[in-house]
């Protein structure tokens, strides 16, 4: 709340690049989207890696530490007026928001505007962005609250098809209650993809408690490992790797305090998928109608869908697509055990 409520102002204030590593290009379509989002928005946002996933279509998605409302206002139009976004954030107490604007005394006029919260800036654009939208009702609500107890904000069981995240898991001390609420609230067949920072190792006390580090993503990283045991606890299918970059500190001082650690920004979707879209491997064929990927869907690390290519999945990744949104985008066939066919996630 400190380090993002008060003492960034901009961009350039970061002192890693964890916050704001692509770990890919962004796509033609989410960036036509991103020039209708507000400049106040966009010039307050801080985040990692690519959090717009595919088949958005009249999709109810839940944004996880939403900030500025940056994300949340890209996946509106992803949506369309049928789909609904909610965002939550933590962060409160006054923040001076605005391209490059920094802290004045209160008897001057900051050069943009003073909000109370990133929470208070994300809503104060709502009406500017339905009208710029052409929709005749919000699509977009925005929440107080913490992701490890979003039944506290009134967030349902099984009321989202998909959650998001970007680079704000390592934030929150409780990992497994975020996962475990994020799973709550998904529908059977929903997704969590999300973009977040991990370790080689366990980290350190110290390292833990480094409130700079703490702030700029890293010292609340996850060891990659834990993911994995985490996701499976909570009911989750294996974790699929989408993209992975390394994290570069460029800071000598926090560079020496960390040692041989190292971190990497990466992209990863859990399903929750139910017992009952459990059948063993299948042959899959894309059939091409998701907008913007109609020639080839790159759904993971280990898996790129050609239109009409048949491909064999192991009984994991066809559960996933037999149980998700991404069903009617398949012609699923069930198959014998094909030992050549690689991992349904990484």
């Amino acid at each position: 709340q400190d380090y993002y409520g008060k003492r960034l102002q901009k961009s350039e204030d970061l002192r890693t690049n964890a916050c704001i590593t692509l770990a890919r290009p962004l796509p033609k379509a989410v960036r036509d989207a991103l020039e209708h989002v507000h400049e106040e928005v966009v010039a307050r946002y801080y985040g990692c890696g690519l959090v717009i996933p595919e088949c958005l279509a009249a999709c109810r998605i839940l944004d996880l530490g939403s900030g500025s409302g940056r994300d949340c206002y890209l996946l509106s139009q992803m949506v369309g007026e049928q789909g609904h976004v909610t965002g939550i954030d933590m962060t409160e107490g006054q923040v001076w928001c605005g391209a490059g604007a920094s802290p004045h005394p209160p008897s001057i006029p900051p050069p943009s505007f003073l909000s109370s919260s990133q929470v208070e800036l994300a809503k104060k654009h709502i009406a500017y962005h339905m009208d710029k939208f052409g929709y005749q009702k919000p699509n977009v609500e925005f929440l107080q609250g913490y992701m490890e107890k979003l039944g506290d904000a009134g967030l349902v069981d099984e009321s989202y098809d998909i959650v998001i995240s970007n680079c704000v898991i390592n934030l929150a001390p409780d990992k497994r209650a975020v996962l475990r609420e994020a799973y709550r609230v998904l529908k059977p067949g929903g997704e969590m993809y999300f973009s977040d920072v991990y370790a080689n190792q366990h980290l350190s006390e110290a390292i833990r408690k480094h409130r700079v580090l703490w702030g700029e993503c890293l010292a609340g990283a996850l060891y990659w490992k834990d993911l994995y045991s985490i996701a499976e606890e909570v009911g989750f299918s294996p974790p699929c790797l989408v993209t992975a970059s390394p994290i570069t500190i460029g800071d000598k001082e926090l560079e020496d305090f960390i040692g041989d650690c190292r971190f990497v920004s990466a992209t990863f979707r859990l399903f929750k998928v139910p017992s009952s879209s459990r059948a063993g491997p299948a042959q899959v064929t894309y059939n091409g109608g998701i907008v913007g990927h109609e020639r080839e869907l790159v759904f993971d690390a280990n898996f790129t869908f050609k239109e009409g290519e048949a491909v064999d999945v192991d009984s994991e990744m066809a559960a996933i697509l037999r149980s998700s949104r991404f069903a009617e985008e398949f012609l699923i066939r069930a198959s014998g055990v094909n030992a050549a066919a690689p991992p349904g996630c990484c």
